[in-house]
């Protein structure tokens, strides 16, 4: 009988994706969150993971509230590393490979061509900061996978996809929107096939996983008004016009050359991605 696969931040928009991609492939996954699990407990991750005696653990949970990182920089480190590390160890107890889920925000954003795994990372938020910290801690695990990926959208959750619906049906007509911060946005049912992929062909180290091609939030923006037919001017701003705590990447499109090397394939073009997303979360 093949071990269970075991998913954190299983109610967030991409641990339902993967368990959701994990159920139609046929494979055994249990998911946990909040409410059945503290993974910033040492003692709970491990008789967690001791019991179920898993191939796999995919830690999809986060402290992902980037402006709160920036004055509750404790409180994102225990959930952005120190858990990454309990959940590490419980690994290599049962032999489990650990596949991390990290982000863009691990590089400055100066750059001006897309960032390789094997480029100097330099975060300048606290978010980024206890990110790469849980990168760090992730490698402890013997058999591990890093993936570090950028604007996600999916169903459940809060994204900026939702927010721009949002704002659209409560009826607004112009839409200020930052235009000088560039990436690619992701669609979490594309990256959590992506991440069964790359364990089936055990892939290890990390791997950049984004939906293709690049966009501004601006552009993205437009994107999702013209899709969604909404009558709507989407006003082009510049990040100095909205000032938040933490520092956004001006630059954070990530390099997928080895994501196309270990799996044969790149993701499927952002805007193709959101046109399913948004076909599928208005079915009834």
């Amino acid at each position: 009988m093949q071990r269970p696969i075991l998913v954190t931040g299983s109610y967030g928009q991409l641990g339902r994706a993967v368990l959701a991609a994990a159920e139609i492939r046929g494979l055994e996954a249990e998911g946990r969150d909040l409410d059945t699990l503290d993974i910033t407990s040492r003692q709970a991750v491990d008789e967690w993971i001791v019991a179920a005696r898993p191939r796999l653990v995919v830690n999809c949970a986060a402290f992902t509230a980037v402006d709160d990182c920036e004055t509750a920089e404790g409180s994102a480190r225990a959930v952005n590393a120190d858990a990454v590390a309990h959940l590490s160890a419980a690994c290599n107890v049962v032999g489990a490979t650990l596949v991390h889920i990290s982000t863009d925000y691990v590089f400055d954003g100066a750059g001006s061509r897309p960032y390789r795994e094997d480029d100097p990372v330099a975060p300048t938020s606290a978010y980024g900061r206890t990110k790469l910290l849980g990168e760090q801690a992730a490698r402890s695990a013997h058999r591990h996978l890093v993936i570090r990926t950028a604007w996600l959208y999916g169903r459940g959750g809060r994204h900026f996809v939702g927010a721009i619906r949002r704002q659209l049906e409560d009826g607004a007509t112009r839409l200020r929107v930052v235009a000088d911060q560039i990436g690619s946005p992701t669609y979490c049912d594309d990256l959590a096939e992506a991440l069964l992929d790359l364990v089936e062909v055990g892939a290890s180290g990390v791997v950049h996983v984004v939906n293709d091609g690049t966009t501004s939030w601006h552009g993205f923006a437009s994107e999702i008004v013209r899709l969604l037919g909404a009558d709507a001017e989407v006003i082009p701003v510049t990040t100095a016009e909205f000032p938040r705590p933490a520092r956004r990447p001006a630059y954070s499109v990530l390099d997928t050359a080895r994501l196309t090397t270990l799996i044969g394939r790149r993701l499927p073009p952002w805007g193709d991605a959101l046109a399913r997303y948004l076909e599928a979360s208005c079915e009834p």
